[in-house]
């Protein structure tokens, strides 16, 4: 690790504004990559969990190992870790992070395979029942996707909320499904919302201000539940989309603005993601590969 214990260069020195974030204009590369290390050693709320090494994908079965080690890696700048499936080697994800100390959002990956829809049902169910669940998310995106009608993914959420009554439930969409479906917020405890300026062509500079209006969305559709930002981050290298420039500086800068905010205004961020996966580049293209803090090689990228 690169840190240097008494550099002088702090996040405090610089300007922040609500919604532009810092000011990044005098700032050299240099001095960003020693603010993005002091921003991830300051240590952040939570990180979605990163799960397949080079090779991997999911279906393929991981080990307890590579789950442990990993976790191991992220444990010292994270609060809260998220896991996005309860089967194939994910279980072990609540179960070692709870071990570690950390708190776990876990999610039951539902899709259009109802049979193994159960099995990642009774999954999160029996790691809640273990104790090893702070909050149960039933389904990622699922409406986003079309992979699911509203009312199967309704019977889901009742049934793990009957099944755990002493647990936060709640459902992972992209900010605006919630605004369009309030039977769904009606139905969880709290609302868990992705937010990516990203994928919407925003250019850098206004990125933060974008994601607050996001947030500022959900929040209303929320109606006074509890909203998390369950996925935020930005690609590292990779193609361009409209404004969104993907490389190694705008990832920084995005990281340091999204840590700031949560900081400043104590908002609860998840941030996407831990560790680079190479299998992603299928359906997000070549920039899915590069969403990590991590490299792929287990390294810290800046």
């Amino acid at each position: 690790m690169s840190y240097r214990k008494g550099h002088h260069f702090t996040l405090e020195k610089h300007s922040y504004s609500s919604h532009a974030g810092i000011d990044f204009s005098k700032v050299s590369e240099d001095e960003l990559r020693e603010l993005w290390l002091e921003t991830l050693q300051n240590g952040m709320h939570g990180l979605c969990f990163s799960m397949y090494e080079d090779g991997q994908k999911p279906g393929d079965v991981i080990t307890e190992e590579q789950v442990s080690r990993r976790i191991e890696i992220i444990k010292p700048y994270t609060k809260w870790v998220r896991s996005f499936s309860c089967i194939e080697g994910n279980e072990h994800i609540p179960r070692i992070a709870k071990q570690q100390g950390l708190k776990t959002m876990v999610g039951a990956w539902l899709g259009d395979d109802l049979e193994l829809n159960e099995k990642e049902i009774a999954g999160l169910i029996t790691l809640a029942k273990e104790g090893c669940v702070d909050i149960a998310a039933v389904g990622n995106e699922v409406l986003y996707r079309n992979d699911l009608t509203k009312e199967q993914l309704l019977g889901y959420i009742h049934r793990v909320k009957e099944a755990l009554p002493n647990t936060q439930v709640g459902y992972v969409d992209a900010y605006y499904e919630f605004t369009q479906h309030p039977d769904i917020v009606d139905a969880t405890d709290v609302v868990l919302a992705n937010c990516y300026p990203y994928w919407e062509g925003c250019p850098m500079e206004y990125s933060l201000n974008h994601m607050q209006q996001m947030f500022g969305q959900a929040t209303d559709a929320a109606r006074g539940k509890k909203v998390i930002i369950t996925e935020t981050g930005w690609p590292s290298e990779g193609s361009t989309l409209r404004g969104s420039i993907s490389n190694a500086v705008n990832a920084m800068k995005y990281f340091i603005n999204t840590q700031a905010w949560s900081a400043k205004d104590d908002i609860d961020i998840l941030y996407f993601s831990s560790f680079d996966e190479s299998w992603k580049v299928g359906a997000e293209g070549d920039v899915g590969a590069f969403w990590g803090l991590w490299d792929k090689n287990e390294k810290l990228k800046f």
